[in-house]
């Protein structure tokens, strides 16, 4: 409790689902990261909305009990940020790699100019690491 900890998020909807789950009794922040690396934000609200206590205990350090307290605690506190809970859009079978593929070439130092250059002919239904290590070749040619 005296510690100062950083947390970082891929959002606001993430940060303020993870200040939630830190409500609930029996989550800290370790548990709370774990659970927001097994599910996304829409899903963990989608999951305690349908009381979806066997997809909550998917999580790690999360147990049946614990799942059920948070479907407890956390019932309508959780609102989904997009569609895809609600079940208004199913997810698409077969996203685009292009964007994660373009992505990992930023991390690696690449501009997004180089990086979107060395996506170009790569069949969109291409897994992440295919493509990478593709774009990787385009990049050396």
């Amino acid at each position: 409790e005296d510690a100062h900890l950083l947390f970082g998020f891929a959002g606001k909807a993430e940060r303020a689902t993870f200040r939630q789950l830190l409500k609930v009794s029996g989550i800290g922040a370790k548990t709370a990261l774990g659970i927001l690396s097994a599910l996304t934000a829409d899903e963990l609200a989608a999951a305690i909305a349908q009381e979806d206590i066997k997809r909550l205990s998917a999580a790690p350090g999360i147990g049946k009990k614990t799942a059920e307290r948070m479907i407890l605690e956390l019932r309508g506190k959780l609102a989904p940020t997009s569609g895809e809970a609600t079940g208004l859009f199913a997810p698409a079978a077969t996203p685009d790699a292009s964007e994660d593929i373009i992505s990992t070439l930023l991390a690696l130092g690449y501009n997004e100019r180089e990086a979107r250059a060395a996506t170009k002919g790569i069949p969109a239904d291409t897994d992440v690491g295919e493509g990478v290590r593709l774009a990787l070749k385009n990049l050396m040619k």
